[in-house]
């Protein structure tokens, strides 16, 4: 809950939500806004990367293979505001196969997902993404 927007709970929430409001809207550079330079992503099931760079990478992959929107967001942050985390629906569409993944044919899905972020100086500096992968496979029919 915001009350006024000075807490550094508010502030973190904000951060995250406007993280999530780029991404609905596709605009990378705004979700890369968010970030810390330094900034680490844990991919769901897979590895961390470091730096917007890679995450950018990460973005131009994600936009290829899918369109997805996330619905439903909840974003809660501890009163200091150094940790979060976000809760939402995802609705997707599966456009081009990603590698080492099934064949895409524009199958559609809805998955519930989260993530927990770190924030420093008012910017995300990690993000570690979750949702059920085989529940996403069993709906892209693998």
């Amino acid at each position: 809950m915001m009350i006024d927007g000075q807490r550094s709970s508010d502030l973190a929430t904000s951060t995250v939500l406007a993280y999530y409001k780029a991404f609905n809207a596709g605009d990378w550079e705004g979700m890369l806004a968010q970030l810390t330079d330094d900034v680490a992503h844990d991919a769901n099931q897979g590895g961390r990367s470091v730096g917007k760079d890679a995450f950018r990478a990460f973005l131009a992959r994600m936009d290829r293979s899918y369109r997805e929107e996330l619905r439903d967001i909840v974003v809660m942050a501890c009163p200091d505001g150094a940790r979060a985390a976000a809760e939402y629906v995802v609705h997707g569409t599966y456009r081009a196969t990603d590698e080492g993944l099934p064949p895409a044919n524009g199958q559609r899905y809805v998955l519930p997902g989260g993530a927990f972020f770190d924030l420093r100086g008012g910017k995300i500096a990690r993000v570690t993404n979750y949702y059920n992968l085989q529940d996403w496979l069993r709906q892209v029919g693998a």
